[in-house]
């Protein structure tokens, strides 16, 4: 039991890892061929740092808990085996992305279903800039001046 918990912490959490990174790296390739972008850092630093952020603080999650999971062996008299920490390190980090991923997943649909008034992210913005054109059109027509981008595709008012 313990070697299929291992392995399927091993497949989840490098596998997940490696997906995502080689998807960061495959747009920003895709993005420099298509669009000839020849400044990584400039046009893509966004990403990177996040990636870079993602890493660095995963490892130091892991060297904090292979710490806090040494000391927690030899307080019970046994020898510390990475095979051990590596399953409850995968458990700890799979239930802090499960945790992420309800949370941003409860954001989006919420967003998209609630509304925020003024908030970029709510549905009513779009609702605004239609009025809002609609002010417009309509003080130009007032104006005397031709109707223009009407949508109707004739030109002709």
């Amino acid at each position: 039991m313990e070697t299929i918990a291992h392995w399927t912490t091993s497949i989840v959490l490098v596998g997940t890892s490696a997906f995502l990174l080689g998807m960061l790296v495959r747009s920003i390739v895709h993005e420099r061929r298509d669009s000839g972008i020849r400044r990584i850092w400039r046009n893509f630093g966004l990403s990177l740092t996040f990636a870079a952020l993602f890493l660095v603080s995963w490892v130091a999650q892991g060297l904090a808990e292979w710490s806090a999971f040494v000391q927690e062996q030899q307080t019970h008299g046994q020898a510390a085996r990475f095979s051990e920490f590596w399953v409850a390190f995968g458990q700890s980090t799979l239930e802090n992305w499960q945790s992420e991923f309800l949370q941003l997943f409860s954001f989006v649909v919420v967003s998209a279903v609630l509304i925020h008034h003024g908030s970029s992210e709510s549905k009513d913005g779009t609702e605004r800039i239609e009025r809002s054109i609609n002010e417009i059109r309509t003080m130009l027509r007032e104006a005397g001046l031709p109707r223009v981008g009407s949508g109707s595709g004739s030109g002709s008012g």
